[in-house]
């Protein structure tokens, strides 16, 4: 419970903002209404304001193991961030987005890096890892690549002195449906269930009606299929009534596609009698 009380403690978003250097504040004003309109410009955009905070952000004290291979795929790595002397600590898990097709765990030498090493500051494990993609790796193909590192990590946590009982799972965009998909869809889990102890579902798809105009429409079809009578079984929400009872913290940000705000409306109400159920509403997409 150590991350949920983190992100619950957390300072509200518009004040995180108002406390950023005037350059960014400025940058994320111009992206945010524009940002579906040029997701991938945009993203280069928001980058080139904040890899410079990354790259001086401290970093002292962790040791990075990079490249560890969780499964027999080229995609089945993770980078391993930790403190010295670290023993049986929170381990938590960033997933990276893309759309389904693309993405990785280093966007460039400071992010999504950054995730992991400040877990790792907090005295956690952190974890940043890559999945299989689309058109190659099909549904449910990404979600059982999380199963995979679930399962690795659960073998292989304590020897990197972190606790494999206490497992925690970020998702960001496709990563999050992937980790929503995993956690819901019991015949992609162990006998045991899914072995985690809390997940962050942020800016994901959890209900698939893709509208024609939808940005990402060709990219969803790609891992998904374009045959929509499939849908509503592989959509993570139709199944989270049956599902195993996980701390949940659900992150959208502003300017996200308008189906992702969908989706959490709807997550908040099918899994409304599980254990608290916040939203985080954040100024702009990082």
């Amino acid at each position: 419970m150590k991350l949920l009380a983190l992100l619950f403690a957390a300072a509200p978003a518009l004040a995180q903002v108002s406390n950023m250097p005037a350059q960014v504040q400025q940058r994320l004003a111009e992206v945010g209404p524009g940002w579906g309109k040029d997701i991938g410009g945009n993203i280069e955009k928001t980058l080139e304001v904040y890899t410079p905070l990354l790259a001086v952000a401290p970093k002292q004290g962790i040791t990075v193991q990079r490249d560890l291979a969780y499964g027999a795929d080229a995609r089945h790595r993770a980078d391993i961030f930790r403190a010295e002397g670290l023993k049986n600590a929170p381990v938590v898990v960033f997933l990276h987005g893309g759309a389904y097709v693309r993405g990785d765990r280093d966007v460039n030498p400071e992010v999504y890096g950054n995730v992991p090493m400040y877990f790792a500051r907090q005295g956690m494990l952190g974890v940043n890892a890559t999945y299989r993609l689309a058109p190659a790796a099909q549904w449910p193909a990404a979600a059982q690549d999380v199963a995979s590192l679930v399962a690795w990590l659960k073998s292989n946590a304590a020897r990197f002195g972190g606790d494999p009982n206490r497992i925690y799972l970020i998702g960001h965009s496709a990563g999050a449906t992937h980790v929503a998909t995993y956690i819901y869809l019991k015949e992609l889990q162990p006998a045991g269930g899914p072995g985690v102890a809390g997940v962050v579902l942020m800016s994901g798809r959890y209900h698939f009606d893709p509208h024609p105009s939808d940005p990402n429409l060709k990219n969803f079809q790609a891992y998904f299929g374009s045959d929509r009578a499939q849908y509503p079984a592989r959509s993570p929400i139709t199944h989270v009534k049956g599902a195993a009872r996980l701390p949940t913290f659900i992150v959208v940000s502003e300017y996200d596609n308008p189906d992702r705000h969908a989706g959490r409306a709807i997550a908040r109400r099918a899994v409304r009698a599980r254990p608290r159920l916040p939203a985080l509403h954040a100024h702009g997409e990082a």
